[in-house]
């Protein structure tokens, strides 16, 4: 059984204007996205900024409410769950925010921040607590004296170990990473990483881990989902990416990337156009305006998302 099973899961947000403020239309953010993560196991979700990758990732801890679909975490059906009955599930799953900027309250210090947390969901006995947030600033590896200090007075690649130690201080199962070293230096994204790495061995964590870097994703995942406009348009294993993509959009995203070899002057792969917006998405394929190998069938009909191989499935109508 896997920990997290998401089945067909919508999150649609009204417009509203006019002078009665009423609904004039809604923003496709994630249509019918369906997968499922394993005990221990790392889900990349990659794509361009306005794929809906963040808003999938809030629905999937119930941070947002789904317009429609399923969401099961050990076989149990959460997506219908109240505020209360879902108090039980706030503490096995946790997200770490993208920005560690705005994420952290710049009036409590980090020990006030994690002994709220610590408290609320009785981690540790109260007489345990002090001895528990050292221990976890030194794992995320903060100094002891850290503890003491207000946000403001950290780095970005501090803050966002103690966004990490926020989220593992109510000894979570599952763990949304919400792009946690976009924000950061290139130099300190690869510390986090390798921390995030460190402690999903430690713990035994499950993640499901988004970002729009290829390269983030091949190093840390296991599997990867490809989102385009709320779509999930591709999934299959980290370590057959380069060689199994069959989807045009995912190969546009590795043709993209920067090659590794400074002899090799291959020119870059750029994709043509804009993205469609979300508020008013196309017929058919939602690829279908930037697609180098477009049909007649593309832009009238939707192609479905099919397993080809060893649970690799794609969506897309010129894929045999």
């Amino acid at each position: 059984m896997p920990l997290l099973d998401i089945n067909n899961v919508v999150m649609h947000f009204p417009v509203r204007g006019g002078m009665l403020n009423r609904v004039t239309g809604h923003v496709h953010a994630v249509n019918g996205v369906s997968l499922s993560i394993d005990h221990g196991q790392i889900m990349g979700v990659v794509g361009e900024s306005g794929c809906g990758k963040s808003t999938l990732g809030k629905v999937v801890i119930r941070l947002l409410q789904p317009t429609s679909g399923s969401i099961r975490y050990e076989g149990t059906e959460i997506t219908p769950l109240s505020h209360n009955d879902m108090m039980p599930y706030r503490r096995k799953m946790q997200i770490i925010f993208q920005d560690p900027y705005s994420s952290l309250n710049p009036r409590q210090t980090v020990r006030a921040m994690l002994k709220e947390a610590i408290l609320f969901h009785n981690v540790v006995d109260k007489s345990e607590v002090e001895d528990y947030i050292i221990a976890l600033a030194k794992k995320v590896g903060l100094r002891s004296d850290a503890v003491s200090k207000y946000p403001h007075e950290f780095s970005g690649g501090q803050r966002q170990r103690i966004g990490i130690a926020r989220a593992l201080c109510v000894k979570p199962e599952f763990i949304v990473a919400d792009e946690p070293v976009s924000a950061l230096d290139v130099s300190i994204q690869a510390q986090v990483l390798n921390l995030m790495s460190d402690l999903k061995k430690d713990f035994g964590l499950t993640m499901l881990f988004i970002s729009h870097d290829l390269k983030v994703i091949e190093h840390f995942c296991d599997r990867v989902v490809v989102m385009y406009l709320g779509h999930a348009v591709e999934q299959l294993s980290c370590d057959d990416l380069h060689n199994r993509a069959r989807h045009p959009y995912t190969k546009a995203l590795l043709g993209a990337n920067p090659i590794d070899d400074p002899s090799d002057r291959r020119p870059l792969h750029v994709l043509t156009g804009d993205v469609p917006s979300p508020f008013n998405p196309p017929p058919g394929c939602p690829f279908q305006s930037r697609c180098p190998v477009v049909s007649d069938r593309c832009r009238r009909e939707m192609p479905p998302l099919e397993v080809k191989e060893d649970g690799h499935t794609v969506a897309c109508w010129k894929v045999e």
